[in-house]
């Protein structure tokens, strides 16, 4: 099936075309060189106005006019692309969906700690600092950022923040797992702006994200100063 942004006239721009290129490059790279699955994922941008263009309603290249979170979904009828796919097999997956966002499953080869991008920058520093082992992280335009643990982590939030003495904090943290994804970079997310790398990933992180409980001590301790 092909793929459309009915009324969302930017995607013909020339800014919006390299923007393409430069997903496709990051589906290939996703995919062939650090081992993750990708998903093709919605659009958003704003439909035009008699006054303005690009100043109305929100809309979701899903063509659902009541999309519950335009811009920041998998499309369902597009399948995704497996880890290991050549790139003549991406190049063909992804020209069946040209103007798709890059979105990665979460809950398979990592697991995302996600808190208030201030907050991530400042614990990275100091993480950087300890010489913690890191993996990749991102910052989105909506000001999060998403550290990359290993799988399993949201299971165990819960656990591990009693453990450390957090479970009674009110911290602007929580964790993705199984079931959820996140827009990658140079995607752009709900129609804010591109998905940037904090962190990019490397070979040495990639293949082995840090577990949970050896971030969560500093992710908390800075969330938690920073809502004081």
């Amino acid at each position: 099936m092909g793929f459309t942004i009915g009324g969302i006239r930017d995607l013909r721009s020339a800014s919006r075309r390299r923007n393409r290129a430069s997903e496709y490059t990051a589906v290939a790279e996703y995919t062939g060189l650090w081992g993750w699955d990708v998903v093709p994922g919605a659009r958003a941008g704003r439909t035009a106005t008699a006054e303005q263009p690009g100043t109305g309603a929100v809309e979701c290249s899903c063509g659902d006019e009541g999309c519950p979170a335009p811009g920041a979904h998998p499309l369902e009828f597009a399948p995704e692309v497996k880890a290991g796919a050549t790139l003549g097999e991406v190049g063909r997956a992804w020209g069946e969906v040209p103007g798709a966002a890059v979105m990665l499953p979460v809950g398979r080869t990592f697991d995302v700690l996600e808190v208030a991008e201030t907050a991530g920058r400042h614990a990275l520093v100091r993480l950087e600092r300890m010489g913690l082992p890191l993996g990749p992280v991102v910052a989105t335009p909506h000001g999060r950022a998403h550290f990359f643990v290993a799988p399993g982590a949201a299971a165990d939030l819960p656990l591990l923040l009693y453990r450390m003495g957090w479970d009674d904090a009110e911290l602007d943290l929580r964790a993705l797992g199984p079931g959820d994804h996140i827009t990658a970079p140079p995607s752009d997310l709900g129609g804010l702006g591109p998905v940037r790398w904090l962190r990019p990933p490397t070979l040495d992180t990639v293949g082995c994200p840090p577990h949970a409980r050896l971030l969560l001590g500093t992710l908390a301790y800075v969330c938690h100063r920073s809502a004081v």
